[in-house]
């Protein structure tokens, strides 16, 4: 009996003591799962902080190649460093969380281990290739353009409109030159230089030809009295008695405008499509004056053309602004010299147009 109690006592122990040790095994296994789990979850994390990351550097790399500080192939060079960068960073944590989870596995004695190591090439494998596209970001879709725009450009500028003068102490209205036969035109080449990185302040210059035309009123003509210049009657019906002033100069404006950057086949340049309004001036000499007479004598049409001074001032300079979009614009300009030097009342050339250029 004592023999049968003892063998009895042994089995329930070892029962007990097996039963104990199934359950410390579940409790480690379990706690190893949950372990693993946690570093799958990491791997997430990972990835996610990297590419934040990443996008922050692209927004400030773009950012520069907008204020014109790099080009478009240094910051696709930068973008591609960059990703390269956070595509490391992401294998290299990845690999150290695959090997925790390896050793967790192997330490359970599972057959999860080259499982595991598969996995842990797969992902490595696509993170160092699939991440370096992020989104189509760094594709070779850049390689159209390669430079920074030109700080200067030239090209020809027109002006068209009418001409009349201001007299001193008499309003336009009482002009002894009509308002729609006085007419001016200018044509020039000028240069553009941007001053600013982003545009919005140019300087402009060049030089111009200028030629404004006042058309007598009232069957009057110019005529040189001494040191004067005068308007009389015509002896004849006359069709047109018009005085044309031929003057270079060397026009210079401020403008001011936005504008923005167009990224051509060949090369980026400034966009003209834009706001813009220009302030500056003029200077220059007189070249040539000259009256055309159109008129009838004994019922036969006669032309004469009569090139002389007619006292106008040699020096030619004045203030001129306009204000347009693209590279049309409204163009005023104001002649600070008489035309007449010597005249006792002064008369100053005015003229309103149209302007297009550069």
């Amino acid at each position: 009996m004592k023999t049968i109690i003892i063998s009895l006592a042994l089995f329930i122990a070892a029962a007990v003591g097996y039963q104990s040790q199934a359950q410390i095994n579940i409790e480690v296994k379990n706690n190893i799962e949950l372990k693993i789990e946690e570093l799958q979850k990491q791997k997430n994390k990972i990835e996610k902080i990297e590419k934040d990351k990443l996008r922050e550097e692209v927004q400030e790399i773009n950012e520069r190649l907008d204020n014109n500080e790099i080009t478009a192939t240094e910051a696709a060079e930068l973008k591609k460093a960059a990703a390269e960068k956070r595509a490391l960073n992401i294998e290299n944590q990845l690999n150290i969380i695959d090997e925790n989870i390896a050793l967790l596995k192997r330490n359970t004695k599972t057959e999860e281990d080259e499982d595991g190591e598969e996995q842990q090439e797969i992902d490595s494998y696509y993170t160092s290739l699939e991440f370096l596209k992020f989104d189509g970001e760094f594709e070779d879709d850049e390689k159209a353009y390669d430079s920074i725009p030109k700080r200067t450009t030239n090209g020809l500028t027109m002006a068209l409109g009418l001409n009349n003068t201001l007299i001193e102490g008499q309003s336009l209205d009482d002009s002894p030159y009509k308002i729609g036969g006085s007419r001016f035109f200018e044509l020039g080449y000028e240069f553009e230089t941007v001053l600013i990185k982003s545009g919005f302040a140019r300087l402009r210059y060049g030089v111009s030809f200028q030629f404004n035309g006042l058309k007598a009123d009232d069957n009057m003509y110019f005529v040189e009295d001494g040191d004067q210049t005068v308007l009389e009657e015509f002896p004849y019906e006359v069709d047109k008695a018009k005085l044309r002033m031929d003057n270079l100069v060397i026009p210079l404006h401020f403008e001011f405008g936005p504008r923005t950057i167009t990224y051509g086949k060949n090369a980026a340049h400034y966009d003209l499509s834009n706001f813009k309004v220009g302030l500056g001036g003029y200077a220059g000499l007189n070249l040539n004056t000259i009256q055309k007479l159109k008129y009838k004598e004994d019922d036969r049409d006669r032309k004469d053309k009569l090139s002389q001074s007619y006292n106008t001032s040699n020096f030619i300079y004045g203030l001129s602004a306009y204000v347009g979009y693209d590279n049309i614009g409204l163009y005023v300009k104001y002649d600070l010299n008489p035309i007449f030097k010597d005249n006792p009342i002064e008369q100053n050339n005015i003229s309103v147009g149209l302007r297009v250029g550069i």
